[in-house]
């Protein structure tokens, strides 16, 4: 198998997740309203994001660098779907800027509405919530907004 054909079929599994992700909210929020359905969801992939955890644990508390090393040398495709950005990285914090994201582009690509696009990347996010704060660091992240450029902004701290 070609490497194109791989590239192809791993964007092609991200717009697959991507549009799961979309229809279970849809479910959940014809069920149990907008703002339940996002808490339940976000609960969801941040138990994932918490299952992945291990692999970053040994960096917890304050190897950042080590952390940045494991988590950007992990992306898939050496990084190209998500176009990492390593912002900072010493001994006070790690932050990554995503220049590109292959949910938001399925999104976007799906003619979803920015601001659904936004609140989709705002669940899908806790993913990294999850294994961030599970394998020992603080965190945060400034998801995409509508007009924004590229997508998530993940702020890594030491931990508690």
């Amino acid at each position: 198998m070609s490497e194109e054909t791989l590239r192809r079929q791993l964007a092609e599994s991200f717009a697959h997740r991507a549009r799961l992700y979309q229809l279970i909210l849809d479910e959940l929020r014809a069920e149990l309203g907008a703002g339940r359905a996002e808490e339940v969801l976000g609960r969801a992939i941040y138990r994932r994001g918490a299952q992945l955890a291990g692999r970053y644990a040994p960096f917890a508390p304050g190897d950042l660098p080590g952390l940045r090393d494991a988590f950007v040398g992990g992306l898939p495709d050496g990084g190209a779907l998500f176009a990492p950005e390593v912002v900072r990285c010493d001994s006070g914090g790690l932050d990554i800027h995503f220049h590109r994201c292959p949910l938001k582009e399925a999104w976007l690509d799906a003619g979803l509405a920015e601001e659904e696009v936004a609140t989709l990347c705002r669940v899908a996010a806790q993913v990294d919530r999850g294994l961030f704060e599970a394998a020992g660091s603080r965190f945060d992240a400034d998801t995409y907004r509508p007009g924004g450029e590229g997508c998530c902004q993940l702020h890594v701290r030491p931990g508690p």
